[in-house]
């Protein structure tokens, strides 16, 4: 009797009014609408406001595929990048202990706190023509800054803590008992790795490539400040956008940004088929996972 009265005054304490609940979603979804759909649909709107002869004729411009080739080599070469040293550091800092672990974990947050735009002006001091490295670049005729490297190191810089900070929480929590019975088991370091850490992390894994890859084609502040703007060689897609919506080609813009928004639809729709197989793994191993006996129960004796 008083299990069901304490279980009725939690419920009662849990659950809002029906106009509370029916308020909240309301402006959850009138939020949604006005942000993320409304603004969506100005883009292709306003992208096929010629029709599509007009729209494909401006991802056709030479200047266009300059841009997408150029985006796509940055994502290709920054998410590889991203994923060794992601999985390295949240590997060092999950799996042990040792002097400098907060630093590093520090380290690996920083792009979070620091502007793209200062990020991208860290490296025009440190590889441009007055900064510390460019005479000796100058000198041996290496481009990082206004070219492809310096686009790339920023790209990487901005995007680093995907994969790291989507893996560390993941490793923590799994602990270190299957590696370290793998280890006794006569495993070296790399079939412990391969066998029995990266099958535990391959959905985070594979969460955080994707935020990363998205990241790396949109990135902006950065990627503007080492590029030099320089039409059909270091402008990517968002600084593209940039340049034909200043020039008020505004159809071409658009058309451009539709296939950021692209990507970006196609992101998501990989994210949710991702959780939905992550969802379904974890009810297959629930559902494989053999009962433990329950103990035995003893008559209590009368005395």
């Amino acid at each position: 009797m008083s299990t069901n009265s304490s279980s009725r005054r939690a419920q009662a304490g849990t659950t809002e009014p029906a106009w509370v609940r029916y308020s909240l979603i309301g402006i959850a979804l009138v939020f949604m609408f006005l942000f993320l759909v409304l603004p969506l649909a100005a883009v292709f709107t306003e992208a096929l406001r010629k029709g599509f002869e007009a729209y494909f004729e401006a991802l056709k411009e030479p200047d266009a595929w300059s841009a997408i080739r150029l985006t796509l080599i940055t994502a290709a070469i920054a998410v590889p990048l991203n994923l060794v040293f992601g999985v390295a550091a949240a590997w060092a800092i999950a799996k042990y202990e040792f002097k400098g672990k907060a630093f590093l974990t520090t380290l690996v947050d920083l792009p979070f706190s620091v502007s793209p735009v200062v990020a991208g002006l860290i490296y025009v001091l440190m590889f441009g023509a007055q900064g510390w490295f460019g005479p000796w670049l100058q000198a041996h005729d290496i481009k990082i800054v206004f070219a492809v490297p310096g686009i790339v190191l920023a790209t990487v810089f901005v995007t680093f803590p995907f994969i790291a900070r989507e893996l560390i929480p993941l490793m923590q929590a799994q602990g270190n008992d299957e590696e370290q019975a793998a280890i006794v088991l006569g495993a070296t370091g790399w079939q412990t790795f391969w066998y029995v850490t990266l099958p535990n992390i391959k959905w985070g894994l594979i969460y955080g490539v994707i935020l990363c890859n998205a990241r790396a084609m949109g990135e902006f502040g950065a990627v503007s400040v080492v590029s030099g703007h320089i039409r059909g060689q270091t402008n990517t897609m968002p600084l593209h956008v940039e340049i034909l919506y200043n020039e008020y080609q505004s159809v071409a813009a658009f058309a451009v940004a539709s296939l950021l928004a692209l990507l970006a639809l196609v992101t998501l729709v990989i994210k949710s088929v991702i959780e939905w197989r992550h969802e379904q793994d974890m009810k297959a191993t629930a559902d494989t996972a053999p009962e433990r006996p329950s103990p035995p129960t003893h008559p209590q004796s009368p005395h």
